[in-house]
C-alpha cells in the first residue's frame, strides 16, 4: 500500500501480494516528490543476476545443466525447461495458457518467443529485472512443465 496522508492507496498488484516495478517507479517518483511514505510491507526487488538464476535452475530436482546449438540449457529427465542464450533474459517452457498469464501479470517481464516457439508457449524471462519470487514461480512452472507426471514438482 502507499500511503498519502492518512489514506491508503492500495498497489494494483496488492491483491498478488507483491509489487511491481511500475509500482515501485511510481512509488520512488512520489518520495522523491515527498508525496508518499511507504507501507512496511513493500521491498525494493533485488536483481536476480545469471549466477543466481542458475543455481535456482540446477537446485530444481534432477536439473542438469547442457547445451542445444550452443545455448546453455537446463533439463529434467532430459527435457529442457530453461535456456540461457545471453545476459538479457532467460526462455522458460510455459503452456500457451501460462504465456497469457505471466504476460498479462508482468508485461513488462515477458515475452513470447518470436515465431513458432512462442506460439507453443516458449516465453523470454527478463529475469534482471524482475522480482526474484516471480521469476522463482515461473522457473518451477517451467520445470513442472518439462517433468514426468510422476515426478515430485516442488511447490511455490
Amino acid at each position: 500500500m502507499h500511503m498519502r496522508g492518512h489514506r491508503a492507496i492500495p498497489c494494483v498488484w496488492e491483491q498478488f501480494n507483491k509489487p511491481s516495478l511500475r509500482c515501485l517507479d511510481h512509488l520512488v517518483a512520489g518520495l522523491a516528490g515527498g508525496i508518499y511514505r511507504v507501507a512496511a510491507r513493500h521491498a525494493i526487488i533485488a536483481t536476480m543476476t545469471d549466477e543466481d538464476l542458475i543455481s535456482l535452475a540446477l537446485g530444481l530436482p534432477e536439473a542438469t545443466e547442457s547445451s542445444h546449438f550452443g545455448t546453455r540449457d537446463f533439463r529434467v529427465r532430459g527435457k529442457i525447461f530453461m535456456t540461457l542464450r545471453g545476459p538479457d533474459f532467460c526462455v522458460v517452457k510455459l503452456t500457451p495458457d501460462q504465456q497469457q498469464m505471466a504476460s498479462t501479470i508482468m508485461p513488462e517481464h515477458v515475452a513470447a518467443v518470436p515465431g513458432g516457439w512462442g506460439l507453443k508457449g516458449w516465453t523470454r524471462l527478463f529475469h534482471r529485472d524482475a522480482g526474484n519470487e516471480e521469476v522463482k514461480r515461473l522457473m518451477r512452472q517451467a520445470w513442472r512443465n518439462a517433468a514426468p507426471k510422476s515426478m515430485t514438482v516442488p511447490e511455490d
